[in-house]
């Protein structure tokens, strides 16, 4: 089987992306699994090469070139949408990077419905300069839904001895509980026992978080959210003979997650499942969006404002993430 053709995007020019990316590249192993194509700004991946000290030449290919990529040792084939400044600083909020950043999304995403490429891999884009280059979206999750038309999609991350997928991500906690439904939970726990499925796991036990503290504690804390939110969906996916237990408190959930005890921990909102995976390690962390017809992971770390430009960025993240849009493609 030919190797898959991942898509690159380079994120915020003025994060660490083009120096993670270029990073990545010195790494032999990368050719040998996949055929890497970096949608981005040559001239800012060929200066974050100099930052970091690889010895890589940046292969330019106008839009619709994708073709003439040569995937050569020693080289880094780059869709060049020319969109970039020569003087813009790094470390710097830019509209024009923001503006840029979605740009390269658009033009992968459109690759890869076209068929043209079998996975998106994103370096970080910074949500602020999104918002100031005109694009007011809460992150990739919901900018790949748009660009996709897909109606809902989830957020998956994936550790070594963790994967959590989120009922809610980018909104505040008080907007979180008011949207979390036993519907939205129900569809949620789907999408995670599909990925199970996908995986080929042969066991699939799946825990599901509570709100509060406890979850509820019998309806000792909260108003009941955990008994009117979350424990029909839980009945639902049982009734349908799948391993699912919960609501649980999530304290007690991640430690037996990490210990073995479930495949899959269903989180309620943003900060209940990032904690645990970033607390295992930056560096270890994937992204994954579930429900999109194409594949799309990434690195599980912003754009580093404070190291961007110094080449002192760890590059381990993107590897994992490629490495995941790699074993996702072969599926």
């Amino acid at each position: 089987m030919s190797k898959p053709v991942i898509a690159i995007t380079m994120g915020d020019a003025a994060g660490v992306g083009p120096e993670i990316i270029m990073k990545s590249f010195t790494h032999p192993d990368l050719l040998a699994k996949c055929r890497p194509l970096v949608i981005g700004d040559a001239a800012r991946l060929e200066v974050a090469g100099r930052i970091v000290g690889a010895a890589l030449k940046v292969n330019r290919l106008a839009p619709g070139e994708e073709d003439k990529a040569l995937f050569a040792p020693g080289s880094v084939d780059c869709i060049d949408l020319g969109l970039i400044p020569a003087d813009m600083p790094w470390g710097k909020l830019s509209p024009v990077a923001g503006d840029a950043a979605y740009q390269f999304i658009k033009t992968a995403t459109g690759l890869a419905m076209a068929g043209k490429v079998q996975a998106i891999c994103t370096a970080p884009l910074n949500k602020e300069a999104l918002h100031a280059g005109g694009h007011k979206y809460p992150g990739h999750t919901e900018m790949l839904a748009a660009l996709t038309n897909t109606p809902e999609v989830s957020m998956m991350l994936t550790a070594p001895k963790l994967r959590v997928i989120h009922v809610t991500t980018h909104i505040g906690i008080i907007d979180a509980i008011k949207k979390i439904e036993p519907g939205l939970v129900e569809r949620v726990i789907t999408r995670g026992y599909e990925v199970l499925e996908k995986a080929k796991l042969p066991r699939k036990k799946i825990g599901v978080c509570g709100i509060n503290p406890h979850a509820g504690e019998n309806g000792l804390f909260g108003y009941g959210e955990e008994e009117q939110k979350i424990v029909p969906a839980v009945k639902a996916c049982r009734a349908k003979g799948w391993d699912v237990e919960g609501p649980l408190p999530a304290d007690t959930l991640f430690f037996r997650a990490g210990r073995g005890d479930f495949d899959m921990v269903v989180a309620m909102y943003h900060d209940q499942g990032h904690g645990p995976v970033k607390v295992l390690g930056l560096e270890a962390g994937v992204n994954i969006t579930v429900g999109l017809p194409v594949i799309r992971t990434s690195v599980d770390h912003g754009t580093a404002f404070d190291i961007a430009g110094k080449g002192i960025v760890d590059e381990r993240s993107m590897l994992e993430a490629i490495r995941a849009a790699i074993d996702l493609a072969a599926r």
